[in-house]
């Protein structure tokens, strides 16, 4: 239990006393005018009070991530906890922040335009083409995963309602709408309250799992965890074997580190009122996130009468949409079941009409297309209807390729967060030292991935080590280099 403590003491006091630090890095002007009140449209910037745009941010970023994500990463120990925390406060929570400030300061610019700024076309062609890979994928896998969980509900069996291919139109046609439509029409006024709707699940489950759960994780677990063993036999750290480098980083992201927010972020950055929102709107909500990731971790890790060989049963059978359903239904009741379906239900699809929106706002800022009706609706069509024939691949494939370029985007975002922060001759290793981690796994997963050259796995860990110490090096050159420039101005 006290492990579970730690880890939300430890994101609370990231935003209490590193955020600000973080902050006085971005030059935060509260006198600025924003986005929404010099480019008012009535559509994509609007004033939103901070509040709302909070939990709009927090439901956007969330979906079913943090609850999927750390559910999977569970088998791999008490050590997963330990990368969520430390993941948001120096890798997530900053690449959020940025992400939305540099869209703030760039009039609410898309990443890939604000990329083309700070760097060159070809960096700006190099992320267009990552954040429209992983919006569109994101669009697809929040339209397959609530497709098959409401088809298959038991109380639509022998009804029209069981067909996964009536639900994926529903849900198309409601992204549809969502997409087209301005943000203060659907998504300002629904949206807050699924927010909150989360932290009332997340809280109810917490509470039921610390008071009622079998096999909760002691500090202990950690440190053993680095001489092979656990004092619980149930809590045994990587059961089949695979390696924490690189597949815990990518099997657990919303919640620690996700491209992904960055897509989120201009959607905000555009509707925030003053620039001294940006700190709890953008790194709050991504705190959040990562107390939401820690509860369903340790529901993965304790839950679980028979320990690992339970969770891993249930995951075989199906997915960990079936573990929400059973950790909700076991521990809270009528209530809680009635809460798993909205959770995976509902929550992929507030993320999935998002990232709709946000490709077609990075599509029509990258071609400089004017936000008319008629654009917007020529751009929409195509977009869904290719999203529904995807619907027809193996949604693991689809998976798969969203992680890959999950991954390649966030590293992207530090590293332009890294140019940013140099321009400004401010403290850039609160961005490059996550850089280069980042960089490190993601090149490390693509070698020995299925989709990338199928190294073995054996060799993940050297090729992580050699790239971290390149870009390291090369980064400290960067440095030195600034550091003489600033002073042959002086």
């Amino acid at each position: 239990m006290l492990i579970f403590f730690i880890s939300l003491t430890l994101l609370i006091l990231g935003y209490k006393f590193y955020s600000p630090f973080v902050e006085k890095q971005a030059g935060i002007d509260p006198t600025a005018i924003t986005p929404q009140e010099r480019l008012n449209d009535g559509v994509d910037y609007v004033p939103i009070s901070p509040a709302r745009a909070f939990l709009i941010q927090f439901l956007n970023i969330a979906g079913v991530g943090p609850i999927f994500g750390p559910i999977l990463g569970a088998i791999y120990g008490p050590i997963a906890l330990v990368w969520i925390v430390l993941g948001n406060v120096i890798g997530g929570a900053v690449h959020d922040y940025f992400s939305g400030v540099m869209s703030l300061k760039e009039d609410g610019k898309s990443l890939p335009e604000i990329a083309g700024h700070y760097y060159n076309v070809i960096f700006k062609g190099v992320m267009l083409l990552f954040t429209c890979m992983l919006l569109f994928f994101v669009g697809v896998v929040f339209i397959m995963s609530p497709a098959g969980l409401l088809s298959n509900l038991s109380f639509f069996e022998g009804t029209f309602l069981a067909g996964n291919t009536f639900w994926v139109l529903v849900i198309l046609a409601y992204y549809f709408f969502a997409t087209l439509l301005p943000i203060d029409k659907i998504i300002t006024k629904l949206y807050p309250f699924f927010g909150l709707l989360m932290i009332v699940m997340t809280s109810a489950v917490a509470v039921a799992l610390l008071f009622n759960a079998p096999h909760l994780a002691e500090v202990n677990d950690i440190f053993s965890y680095f001489h092979g063993s656990h004092d619980h036999g149930l809590l045994e750290p990587n059961p089949d074997g695979l390696p924490v480098w690189p597949l815990l980083f990518v099997t657990i992201t919303c919640g620690a580190i996700s491209g992904f927010h960055s897509t989120q972020s201009p959607m905000i950055a555009r509707c925030l009122t003053n620039e001294k929102y940006a700190r709890p709107v953008f790194y709050g909500a991504m705190m959040c996130e990562g107390i939401v990731a820690c509860v369903w971790a340790l529901a993965g890790i304790a839950a679980f009468p028979e320990g690992y060989v339970g969770l891993k049963a249930m995951l075989a059978q199906g997915g960990p949409g079936l573990v929400v359903n059973h950790i909700a239904t076991s521990y809270l009741g009528v209530f809680g079941g009635i809460m798993a379906i909205l959770a995976v239900a509902i929550f992929p699809i507030t993320s999935g009409d998002t990232a709709f929106r946000s490709l077609r706002l990075t599509i029509m800022d990258a071609f400089n297309i004017s936000q008319t009706m008629t654009n917007r609706l020529a751009l929409a069509v195509p977009l869904l209807g290719v999203g529904y024939l995807m619907t027809f691949l193996d949604f693991s494939l689809i998976w798969r390729y969203f992680a890959f370029s999950n991954m390649l985007l966030s590293t992207s975002v530090l590293w332009l967060a890294t140019k940013y922060l140099f321009d400004r001759g401010t403290f850039h290793w609160i961005t490059s030292i996550p850089a280069v981690i980042g960089t490190a796994i993601s090149v490390s997963y693509i070698a020995t991935a299925g989709i990338g050259l199928n190294l073995p796995m054996e060799y993940s860990k050297p090729i992580g080590i050699v790239v971290a110490i390149v870009c390291l090096i090369a980064l400290v050159m960067q440095h030195q280099k600034h550091l003489g420039k600033a002073v042959a101005k002086a």
